[in-house]
């Protein structure tokens, strides 16, 4: 009894063995077969980072031709004649100035445009309230030409003038059977600004 189990396990084992030995190659098969597929992706890929590669390149060519383009459009907006220096602007304000901007206008627009020694000839024998702040006004920018912008203040002409509306100061006046009209003391901001004459 004993021999026939070690006969029948002998051969289970020699079974086991030969299925084994059946198996093992058909295992190396399947690996290299996974190898060579894994090595057919491997170039895909390579191919793949090659293109990009070649991508990169090339754009990086393009950059380097729109850079050696733009010396030359450098070279030529330097051929081109500048364009005349704008002649400089000198600025002054006053500011809550006690006339109505209405009235400050009409003299304004008399002054526009005019150069410095005219306009100070009308100011001086006009016989309106604004004309005093405005000649004032007109000093105050000719000085600022002479000290802040190296200018000769006699040869500026008025380049724009213009007069805004500042706040308006409200009083009341009593009138007959214990009423009270209200007055508006209106107030202006003037800016003047000078330009040098042009010869």
């Amino acid at each position: 009894m004993a021999d026939d189990k070690d006969k029948k396990a002998t051969k289970k084992t020699a079974a086991k063995k030969e299925s084994k030995a059946k198996k093992a190659p058909a295992k190396k098969a399947e690996a290299k077969k996974g190898g060579e597929k894994k090595a057919a992706k491997k170039p895909a890929a390579k191919k793949e980072s090659k293109a990009k590669g070649k991508e990169k390149k090339a754009e990086a060519k393009d950059k380097k031709a729109s850079k050696a383009k733009t010396p030359a459009k450098k070279a030529a907006a330097k051929k081109e004649p500048k364009k005349p220096a704008a002649p400089p602007v000198v600025k002054a304000k006053a500011r809550y100035v006690r006339i109505a901007p209405r009235k400050a206008r009409l003299i304004a627009d008399q002054v526009r445009g005019m150069d410095i020694e005219s306009a100070r000839a009308l100011l001086q024998f006009s016989p309106r309230g604004a004309a005093h702040p405005i000649h004032k006004l007109i000093n105050s920018a000719a000085a600022n030409a002479e000290n802040n912008h190296d200018l000769i203040g006699d040869e500026m002409r008025v380049a724009s003038i213009t007069v805004d509306e500042g706040p308006t100061l409200r009083r009341f006046r009593p009138r007959a059977m214990g009423r009270a009209t209200p007055i508006n003391k209106r107030t202006s901001h003037i800016a003047v600004a000078l330009t040098p004459v042009e010869d």
